[in-house]
């Protein structure tokens, strides 16, 4: 990644990225999943602009179809600059195109295969070398024969201002497009490779947001907040206010594009529900009595980085940073989602395989379901509980919640223990957070009632445990074995 010589990026907004957010209009803000603001508008327009000046420069050739404008940039005619400016003109091209462009744009770049002549040759080179300098010579022959022209051509891209942000943004079109198509796929697979390469947590800066970072900071806070939608001015500077830490993670190639968000509360004990969390009326906790830190907002913000690591201990550089901030912080922990335990669930339910559930919580369902009035059609305790999460209201209804608890906080675990992906635990986050060196700490029921949280984990949510002497153990031990810690107490749930 050092290597690339992509030149110091200025501000994405020069002329508004220091404006406090005093100067914004006093409105409400957005939808997190609205298009980008004026402010992230005209940043891109400048980044286009440059892209088009770059381009004026290319001398058109006589062939200037799409496939002679890569083959071109890939020859570097005319030296280094100028194929920075054709990259630059690839880079606008593809911009200015609609939906079907863009996709004949990648099909177009993901021809720029390997030669499969030149591969059989380098193979049998190597196979008929006489002597160890043969076979060394031949195997670099051979990996440069197996590299597709496509890589260099992708590596040209990082030459142009913000042409790392464009080769992520590339690879989130790839996700959405590729679909069955063999050849996208490859693409795809080439530029994850490289993205995986140059992106590292090694090399992230970690930078804390306040209520005084530029504009156009809040505005990709706002923009990308995936976990809890920020839904005014006064929801953000409640979740930056003093017993609250904010901390954006940067690549020092993708200048005000911030790749991870954290946000953290200050609070005492371990938090167990986000609605309490959150709540704008709560009052304000002075830090220096906090004994614990919760970390209950974590937003890639980067579709096209998904499924590439960022590295390990990515929240340990956070509880470091806290730790030294605040030294009356004992402990240091999550309130995190479960985004895929109902779905899990609810096609458990749908088996009904035999003591999914047991005789005693399928009794204490049926029997709340019929005090509250409400129908099931079978005597099955997997069929009770399918109706009682179905119930609109069940999380307000004390009798319902009750009864519905114990299955719930049991079934979560085994879930969160056992349920396996490869070697990996089934659970996104808790698989995030266990290669992360986190323990399994608690599971909390009602934890969410929110609408979504509902929907995707039944209203529970789980706290991970980060113990700084012992992240790095937990972190060997379940990307090494497998191993998933977790207090006594959730363990003994699972094995219930």
């Amino acid at each position: 990644m050092n290597d690339l010589a992509t030149p110091t990026l200025p501000p994405a907004n020069p002329a508004s990225a220091n404006l406090p957010p005093s100067n914004l209009p006093p409105s409400n803000l957005p939808p997190s999943n609205l298009p980008p603001s004026n402010l992230i508008d005209r940043a891109l327009r400048r980044v286009t602009g440059l892209w088009r000046d770059m381009a004026a420069s290319v001398i058109p050739q006589e062939d200037d179809s799409l496939p002679a404008q890569m083959r071109a940039c890939l020859d570097a005619r005319g030296g280094e600059v100028s194929a920075r400016n054709r990259a630059a003109r690839l880079a606008e091209t593809y911009l200015s195109r609609d939906a079907a462009g863009r996709l004949d744009f990648l099909r177009t770049l993901a021809s720029f295969d390997a030669d499969q002549t030149a591969i059989d040759t380098a193979y049998a080179t190597l196979h008929a070398a006489p002597d160890e300098a043969a076979r060394l010579s031949a195997q670099s022959a051979l990996r440069r024969a197996l590299e597709p022209p496509r890589v260099r051509l992708l590596t040209q891209f990082t030459t142009i201002p913000d042409g790392m942000k464009f080769l992520v943004d590339l690879r989130a079109s790839l996700l959405d497009t590729m679909k069955s198509d063999p050849h996208l796929r490859a693409l795809e697979s080439d530029l994850r490779g490289l993205l995986a390469n140059w992106f590292d947590v090694g090399f992230l800066e970690m930078v804390p947001v306040s209520w005084t970072s530029p504009a156009i900071l809040l505005e990709r806070l706002v923009q990308y907040e995936a976990v809890h939608r920020i839904r005014n001015w006064q929801d953000l500077k409640n979740r930056l206010d003093s017993d609250r830490r904010c901390y954006a993670f940067f690549h020092p190639r993708m200048a005000m594009e911030p790749l991870i968000f954290v946000e953290v509360a200050m609070v005492q004990g371990l938090a167990n529900s986000v609605q309490h969390l959150l709540d704008r009326d709560a009052p304000v906790l002075d830090p220096r009595t906090a004994d614990t830190a919760i970390f209950y907002s974590i937003s890639n913000c980067q579709r096209g980085l998904g499924g590439i690591s960022f590295g390990n201990f990515l929240i340990k550089r956070a509880v470091e940073t806290l730790s030294a901030e605040f030294r009356n912080l004992k402990t240091f922990a999550t309130l995190s989602p479960l985004p895929g335990f109902r779905h899990w669930l609810d096609a458990k339910l749908a088996e009904a395989p035999a003591n999914f559930i047991t005789e005693e919580e399928s009794l204490s369902l049926r029997s709340a379901l019929a005090t509250a009035g409400v129908a099931t059609d079978s005597s099955s305790g997997a069929a009770a509980l399918a109706t009682l999460l179905a119930h609109r209201r069940w999380h307000r209804d004390p009798a319902l919640s009750a009864v519905a608890e114990p299955p719930l906080l049991r079934l979560c675990a085994t879930y969160l223990l056992n349920e396996t992906r490869g070697r990996r635990a089934l659970d996104p986050v808790a698989h995030f957070h266990m290669s992360n060196g986190a323990r399994l700490e608690r599971i909390n029921p009602l934890a969410d009632t929110s609408p979504k949280g509902l929907r995707e984990s039944a209203g529970l949510m789980v706290n991970y445990l980060y113990d700084l002497a012992k992240i790095e153990t937990y972190h060997e031990e379940y990307v090494g074995e497998g191993k998933r810690n977790a207090a006594s107490s959730v363990k003994k749930l699972a094995k219930g």
